[in-house]
């Protein structure tokens, strides 16, 4: 019979293993088709949903004067979450104002991210796309100065193995 250590080892072990399949699987996925912009807008999509049903129930919660119902708290997560504001609602327990302002502030940081991130995505499949069709602007600049650097070795090479001028035999540092 196993002693509990060992059993909690095993858990672990079994846990960790799952946890590097799953960012093995990710991994492959997203490398080989990239971030797709349907599959960006499904994530902006079911982010910006799960953030309003649940800050609409944290909001509920903890202002229920403001927030008779749920329905009006969402309401509420609605407007604040796309930034129109309306302003018919706003929270007035303190503890309403703080769950408000990690909403606010949280959805503009996420904002930020998914832009950049579909952004990003959409930068490197189009550098993907110019260097196979050996368009990229960096690559051809970076293919001249290869051969400029070839050339001035190859200079180099033949000034180093010319033999000296009659002339230049007399000449040396003192």
């Amino acid at each position: 019979m196993l002693n509990r250590e060992d059993r909690e080892r095993r858990a672990l072990e079994k846990h960790e293993s799952r946890d590097v399949r799953l960012q093995q699987y990710v991994d492959r996925k997203l490398s080989r088709k990239g971030l797709r912009p349907r599959y960006a807008a499904y994530l902006v999509v079911s982010t910006w949903l799960i953030a309003i049903v649940v800050f609409g129930i944290v909001q509920r919660l903890a202002d229920p004067d403001t927030f008779p119902n749920i329905w009006l708290a969402w309401w509420w997560a609605i407007q604040t979450v796309t930034t129109v504001g309306y302003g018919d609602n706003p929270p007035e327990q303190p503890a309403g104002k703080v769950v408000a302002s990690i909403l606010m502030i949280g959805g503009l940081a996420f904002l930020a991210v998914v832009t950049a991130t579909i952004t990003s995505s959409f930068v490197a499949r189009r550098q993907d796309k110019s260097r196979a069709r050996g368009d990229d602007p960096v690559m051809q600049q970076l293919t001249r100065l290869g051969e400029q650097v070839e050339s001035l070795e190859a200079e180099l090479r033949q000034a180093r193995s010319a033999q000296p001028l009659a002339g230049d035999a007399d000449v040396s540092p003192q």
